[in-house]
């Protein structure tokens, strides 16, 4: 059975830096536009980055220059390197899939996903 499962998270001071993987067990990345998504508490579910199953990588404004997506197809798993975290980047991180063969997949719109992990927690403060 597929599966989604989120890893990494933790506290760290702004500035810092965190990785997040995402296990995807039963996915084939060449067949799947993979994503991040964050959700913040009282904030609307908001797209950090895409990875097109095409090999097109998409971020959001607020993450361009620091959180980086990428793929390691031996171990199945779906990262996201994060620098320069601040407070607002504090939230529950998702991992998602997406079925959709040699596509771009450019929207960060979390309801083109229909595959999710549970998340992992995210918190920047001093």
């Amino acid at each position: 059975q597929a599966q989604l499962v989120e890893s990494g998270g933790g506290s760290v001071q702004p500035g810092g830096s965190l990785r997040l993987s995402c296990a995807a067990s039963g996915y084939l990345f060449s067949k799947y536009c993979m994503a991040w998504f964050r959700a913040a508490p009282g904030k609307e579910r908001e797209g950090v980055a895409i990875l097109g199953s095409a090999g097109v990588i998409t971020y959001a404004d607020s993450m361009k220059g620091r959180f980086t997506i990428s793929t390691d197809n031996a171990k199945k798993t779906l990262y996201l390197q994060m620098n320069y975290l601040q407070p607002e980047d504090t939230g529950m991180y998702y991992c998602a899939a997406r079925f959709c063969v040699r596509c771009n997949c450019p929207e960060l719109r979390g309801s083109l996903f229909k595959n999710w992990g549970q998340g992992t927690q995210v918190t920047v403060s001093s």
